[in-house]
């Protein structure tokens, strides 16, 4: 039987089921878009039309673009706020019939990279961070997850960081990567000081576009590319819901031991 992953988006609802052991899909990905409102309803119903293509599948893991304790979603920045302290793992597990872990998204991605990717088998505090709809993050010291960071709602010149620095930002405004780099680089600066990390990860799916703008970039921390791009959530979703062994509201936080597994 696989673990199905399944990656909550601003724009779209993804999944597929997960090897995870090897951290890849074992079928294509398939995508719906996000509902407009993305109220519960909706989206209950878009994760299980995701849900329903894939056979053979006895536990979910799904992200959600917000803070996630004990799988209830305690914040909505990028969603409808329907979804504020929703007993998200309990709806899904109700709608799919099989047993569900919710975590945050940036948080997904992080443990897959660092099970398999980009932070494998680094040390100390490295972070990683997507930049997409908003500015996810994903913080971890030796491997273990200290999770729903959400440090893209830091300050940055007197707004939200993401509301300056995320790749939507920079698309509404048709930002130069020149420019966008600019706000990228005073958010990356900003963290540095905060939390002096040994290593930023950058993902979301400006990802695949890092060779843009990472030599325009400047900062003392190094700084190197997502290599799951944007099957980083679909893997790690997958990867928790395993390690969570059934229990709906409960997370893995040690990827070193996701990747044992």
């Amino acid at each position: 039987m696989a673990t199905l992953g399944i990656d909550i988006g601003g724009s779209g609802v993804k999944g597929a089921p997960v090897d995870t052991a090897r951290g890849e899909l074992l079928a294509e990905r398939y995508r719906v878009p996000t509902p407009q409102p993305s109220d519960v309803t909706s989206v209950v119903e878009a994760v299980a039309e995701v849900a329903t293509q894939f056979d053979g599948v006895d536990r979910v893991g799904i992200t959600f673009p917000g803070v996630v304790v004990d799988g209830v979603t305690r914040t909505a920045a990028n969603v409808d706020k329907s979804w504020l302290d929703a007993p998200a793992a309990k709806l899904f597990a109700e709608r799919l019939g099989k047993p569900v872990t919710v975590l945050n998204d940036a948080d997904a991605a992080g443990v897959a990279e660092v099970a398999f990717g980009a932070g494998h088998d680094q040390r100390g505090l490295i972070m990683m961070l997507t930049f997409g709809t908003g500015i996810g993050s994903a913080l971890f010291l030796d491997g273990v997850l200290i999770p729903n960071t959400e440090l893209g709602h830091l300050e940055l010149d007197g707004k939200d960081a993401e509301l300056r620095a995320s790749d939507r930002a920079r698309e509404a405004e048709e930002m130069s990567w020149e420019k966008w780099a600019g706000r990228v680089e005073d958010y990356l600066r900003h963290v540095e000081m905060l939390f002096s990390p040994r290593l930023f990860i950058i993902g979301g799916g400006v990802s695949k576009k890092s060779d843009k703008f990472f030599p325009l970039i400047d900062i003392r921390t190094p700084m190197v590319p997502a290599t799951l791009l944007n099957n980083a959530g679909i893997v790690g979703a997958a990867v928790t819901a395993e390690q969570a062994e059934g229990d709906p509201g409960a997370i893995q936080t040690d990827a070193a031991a996701a990747a044992r597994a």
